[in-house]
């Protein structure tokens, strides 16, 4: 965060153990008192009805459901660019490659400070019967297909992530990879299946090589959960 508002948050906290601290930026941040505080609210930037919409989630009025759509790492150093970025002589090398985001967490085994895909609610849900159905053919599409539950005592909205890993490829590839994801709104107690369909970009990566996508047979594992971090069920199947 800019000047001294890291200080100033801190001072706040240390007067006021019951602070919320919300979060008005448009990427990721460090947070080095994170520790040391209650909760966190990520705003981003949200318009004119900004304030209005704090307001309703900050007295309970409406459960929050929102997730984050990039990885807030710990330390700034931690980030994937952080060695290509500002490049040099006007030029910026993205020597990252596919190990973009989550990708390069995933790959390294390292902990970021919030993971693709987070975010908390007033309630809790649950994932249960996952099944995938595929021919085998790559050709062919595959269907997932699970329930999700509202277990917690608030209506509230759950944005379903849905994960495919290559187990063994020819090139190096991501631990993971986001191929589908649905917000379901549930009210308490209630139960709804989700269904997606993957075809076969889902499970094809590029190859030079080959100049082409390919779709390795070989093992896949379909993960689904709350983040890329907090992965609820899985399921393995094979494609020839």
């Amino acid at each position: 965060l800019p000047g001294e508002q890291d200080e100033l948050i801190r001072r706040v906290v240390k007067a006021n153990k019951n602070t919320i601290v919300v979060v008005n930026v448009g990427s990721a941040v460090e947070m080095p008192w994170l520790d040391k505080v209650p909760a966190v609210l990520q705003l981003w930037y949200d318009g004119q009805e900004q304030g209005n919409a704090l307001a309703d989630i900050l007295f309970g009025d409406e459960n929050p459901s929102g997730k984050l759509p990039t990885t807030f790492p710990v330390r700034l150093e931690d980030n994937p660019a952080f060695i290509n970025y500002p490049g040099e002589n006007g030029k910026v090398r993205y020597g990252e490659g596919i190990f973009v985001g989550y990708r390069y967490y995933d790959k390294r085994g390292a902990a970021p400070l919030f993971p693709f895909g987070h975010g908390l609610s007033f309630t809790s849900f649950e994932y249960s019967g996952l099944e995938v159905q595929s021919s085998g053919k790559a050709s062919d599409p595959v269907s997932v297909r699970l329930s999700i539950t509202n277990s917690g005592g608030q209506a509230g909205k759950e944005v379903v992530q849905v994960y495919v890993r290559d187990v063994k490829s020819s090139l190096p590839r991501p631990v993971k990879e986001l191929k589908a994801f649905a917000k379901v709104a549930l009210l308490p107690g209630e139960t709804r299946a989700v269904q997606f369909t993957l075809d076969e970009r889902a499970f094809a990566f590029y190859d030079p090589a080959r100049h082409g996508w390919v779709v390795e047979p070989g093992d896949f594992e379909i993960q689904v959960g709350s983040s890329s971090r907090d992965i609820r069920i899985k399921a393995a199947f094979q494609l020839g």
